[in-house]
């Protein structure tokens, strides 16, 4: 590598060390900022919790083995319908862009099914699911899955249609254009739906957890919200918060390995 090249990624590197920093100094401003206020009374601790509190509150869950139970329950029930969602989404957004006949009739459906509220049909799905584990999964996939498919279909469509043209002009047949052309041109692309997706899914299983589980993060919030205990809300809140960071940057290394 030329010297110039060698001083670009040595400068890129601090670059990103800097702002990696900068991250963390910003958290621990925010984190010292707060309990300053609660400290001075400006704020009310009951209303808003503080870091101390909320400390204090994540090493009680420890002590009592419910910590590592709830955030257990809330990956597995997560990673699960983040799968399954990405599974459904990619073969469904496949068909719709093999046959455009069939996205043109299925697509008021779709977006009518994408802006309904999802929290409205809770009800119905527990009566459908019942309420255990199988309720949270459809709830997560109904608020993640239709965008899924609805991004995917749009990512796919918009792929280069002189490649397209040229690779039929060649002789080769739909099923080669796919996924010799149309996976491989749109493989950041569906890397930038899996972030949104566990995300998603992520808001999906509270959701769900918030209307039938006895365990999880979304129930600790549920529950702390109806006894008043809002150190409890806020720990429930800030555990979540980390867990989002943690799945994300996983998917953003899974997205580095393929890029390179």
């Amino acid at each position: 590598m030329s010297n110039e090249h060698i001083n670009y990624i040595k400068n890129n590197k601090k670059k990103n060390i800097i702002i990696f920093i900068s991250q963390i100094l910003l958290f621990i401003l925010f984190i010292i900022i707060w309990q300053v206020l609660v400290n001075n009374k400006i704020i009310n601790s009951f209303i808003t919790s503080s870091p101390i509190n909320i400390v204090k509150t994540i090493i009680n869950l420890y002590q009592t083995n419910n910590l590592l139970i709830h955030i257990r329950i809330t990956l597995i029930e997560t990673i699960f319908s983040f799968i399954l969602c990405f599974l459904i989404g990619i073969v469904i957004s496949s068909i719709l862009w093999w046959n455009n006949t069939l996205y043109r009739i299925l697509d008021p459906y779709l977006t009518l099914l994408n802006s309904l509220p999802k929290v409205a049909l809770g009800p119905i799905i527990i009566i459908w699911c019942g309420a255990n584990i199988k309720s949270i999964i459809v709830m997560a996939l109904l608020i993640s899955v239709i965008i899924t498919i609805l991004n995917l279909y749009q990512y796919f469509k918009e792929t280069d249609n002189l490649k397209i043209k040229l690779m039929k002009s060649l002789g080769a047949s739909k099923w080669q254009i796919y996924y010799m052309l149309i996976i491989p041109s749109n493989i950041s692309n569906i890397i930038s739906t899996l972030k949104i997706n566990i995300s998603m899914s992520l808001i999906g299983v509270i959701m769900g957890e918030f209307l039938v589980s006895k365990q999880g993060i979304g129930y600790l919030i549920m529950y702390g919200s109806q006894v008043f205990n809002l150190n409890l809300v806020m720990t429930g809140i800030f555990i979540l918060s980390i867990l989002s960071i943690i799945l994300y940057y996983i998917i953003s290394i899974i997205e580095k390995r393929l890029k390179n």
